[in-house]
């Protein structure tokens, strides 16, 4: 009995001690809920677990979740050996790394899939504590090319009812599906019964990537033509989402003419006679229509939207009309333009054309152009302003007066608006023969000398010519104008001759006369360099000769007394000494002064102190 009871109480011990044991040694494992990962990249899915006893009894075990929701294992191991099992999806791209107690294990997916995508379980069993197990779902995912946008290429028209497609928006190859959203300039489109209407269409293509195509649909306004249409891909990235932009793009809106604007086009600013004018026309509507143009309810023919009129003139003032007819609503539009064309008429000149004055008589001319623009007058004589104003005065005439005097008449607001005239005036009064540079010239006997005889007055002299001798004149130019004439003649000389010019007309003559000389050129030969040098040393001499020939009269007048002179000292010369002349002598200290007396002997220095000598006039 004692030793059953002994036998009882060791079992029940011993289980109690099991009890214990299994209540305390347990594992544990802990997992990422999910794992992202790019199309193509390698995926790490990490299984950490905690064990309380030695890790060589646990047991690792990677099982997968089919697309049919079957379980299945792909890898089991433990501290001495690891097993990938065969025949899977897995079998060739999988690798599995770490143990220990209280570690991790790692499972390593190479080269992911779009079918790699899958629920992941790692079951962790220990033989003792028991097992456990974490669940990661593995997820892939794609980025789209980059999206592409086309426009309508044809026209939209306002009038439509129904919204009209605008464009389409595609974004290939991407995963998970891409969203597309339309936007008008910064403002987001959204479906709106009647106005919007956005149609999406998806495709999977074999390769398991989405295509998305969103064509926009919208009932255009006016004010779309200066819009601009893009879409935006969104699409999910690991950890994130992106989006990217497409170009933007503009549609053509037709919409019907409202008004029209007329306006010269060519030149610009004013218009002058003789310019040629382009009127364009522009509707605000599109397209544009087609146009009419009427000059003062004359219509006109044009090219496309351009009226040209060449060669205007004043009578093309007035109001320049443009209308234009809308073909889908047959109404008919109106624009109009005013034309105004300066003019400046031809100067009138008074007196005009020529005028003849007497000398010393007075003339004031008038020169005037009428015009639409204030003007203003210049005169010039041979390109020389000699007047500025509509009047030339000319007082007490002179024949410098004559010649022509032009006036220019300019609108200084209007370049290339300028007209002119011009006025010829003649001086009345008896002949003027300019004089000539050399009344008296030397010629050689038998040669011929030219002469030319200028003459000017009104009406035109008639120039003569005669000799003393009644030598022949040969005429050789006569060049005329209407108040001037130029004779040129040849003349033989002979001998000593006078050549005289004749000018006269109706109110009296002149003469004017030209002496020639017949000089004989006799030949003659320059001194030579020696006795050119001969003469010199001569004239040197002599004036020596006479200075020493003075010395000596004035030496000899000073020993025969006739020169009083002090001895004491130098006279004071600055005293006058009247009907008297003073003459100093100083000796040289540096060369001997040698004064030569009257005949000849020389006097040694010491005699030839400083003297003053006073000469009786």
């Amino acid at each position: 009995m004692a030793l059953r009871m002994k036998a009882c109480m060791f079992v029940g011990l011993f289980l109690l001690s099991l009890a214990w044991k299994a209540a305390w040694a347990k594992v544990q494992v802990n997992m990422e809920d999910r794992v992202e990962v790019f199309l193509g990249d390698t995926a790490q899915i990490t299984c950490m677990f905690t064990v309380s006893d030695s890790p060589d009894n646990v047991i690792i075990q990677w099982y997968m979740i089919t697309k049919t929701n079957v379980r299945l294992r792909i890898y089991y191991g433990n501290g001495t050996m690891q097993v990938v099992d065969r025949g899977g999806q897995f079998t060739d791209k999988i690798s599995v790394k770490g143990m220990g107690n209280s570690s991790e294990v790692v499972l390593t997916i190479r080269d992911v899939k779009l079918e790699d995508e899958l629920e992941f379980i790692c079951h962790v069993n220990e033989m003792s504590a028991g097992s456990d197990e974490g669940r990661t779902v593995l997820k892939v995912f794609a980025s789209p090319d980059r999206p592409i946008i086309t426009g309508e290429e044809s026209g939209i028209s306002v009038s439509n009812e129904n919204p009209s497609k605008i464009g389409s928006c595609e974004a290939k190859n991407g995963y998970p599906r891409p969203n597309i959203t339309w936007y008008r300039d910064q403002s987001s489109l959204q479906n709106t019964p009647g106005e919007v209407s956005v149609v999406t269409l998806v495709t999977k293509e074999s390769s398991g990537l989405y295509t998305v195509q969103s064509d926009l649909h919208l009932n255009v306004v006016k004010k779309d033509k200066d819009s601009f249409f893009y879409c935006e891909v969104s699409y999910l990235v690991p950890g994130g989402t992106k989006m990217t932009e497409t170009n933007k793009i503009n549609i053509t809106v037709y919409y019907p003419t409202t008004s029209l604007d007329v306006w010269v086009e060519s030149p610009k600013g004013s218009v002058k006679e003789g310019d040629t004018v382009e009127v364009h026309c522009r509707a605000d509507g599109n397209p544009q229509p087609p146009f009419t143009f009427m000059h003062n309810m004359e219509e006109l023919e044009s090219d496309l939207n351009v009226l040209v009129l060449k060669n205007v003139t004043r009578q093309s003032n007035g109001n320049i009309m443009c209308t234009a007819l809308d073909l889908d609503t047959y109404e008919e539009t109106l624009g109009q333009t005013e034309l105004f064309v300066d003019y400046l008429d031809p100067a009138v000149l008074i007196p005009k054309d020529t005028h003849v004055m007497a000398q010393g008589e007075e003339l004031m001319a008038t020169c005037n152009a009428l015009s639409s623009l204030p003007t203003h007058t210049v005169w010039f004589k041979k390109g020389k302003k000699v007047a500025e104003g509509h009047t030339l005065t000319l007082k007490d005439a002179v024949f410098d007066m004559a010649g022509t005097y032009v006036c220019v008449v300019k609108v200084s607001s209007l370049e290339g608006l300028e007209t002119s005239g011009s006025l010829r005036v003649f001086v009345e009064g008896h002949p003027e023969i300019k004089k000539s540079a050399d009344p008296v010239q030397e010629v050689s006997p038998g040669k011929s000398q030219k002469l030319s005889c200028h003459a000017r007055g009104y009406p035109t002299p008639v120039i003569t010519w005669s000799s003393s001798d009644k030598s022949q004149i040969l005429k050789l130019s006569q060049r005329e104008t209407e108040d001037e004439v130029l004779s040129v003649v040849s003349i033989k000389v002979t001998s000593d001759v006078t050549a005289y010019c004749n000018a006269s007309n109706d109110h009296g003559t002149v003469s004017t006369s030209f002496s020639l000389k017949a000089i004989v050129q006799t030949t003659s030969s320059a001194p030579s360099t020696t006795e050119g040098s001969g003469v010199i040393i001569a004239v040197i001499i002599i004036c020596i000769l006479l200075l020493a020939i003075l010395g000596s009269v004035l030496y000899f007048l000073y020993k025969k007394g006739k020169l009083p002179c002090g001895r004491s000292g130098k006279q004071d010369l600055t005293k006058p000494n009247k009907g008297g002349i003073v003459v100093e002598m100083k000796s040289d200290n540096t060369e001997e002064a040698v004064l030569l007396s009257v005949n000849g002997d020389k006097k040694p220095p010491s005699d030839q102190s400083d003297k003053y000598m006073y000469v009786q006039k």
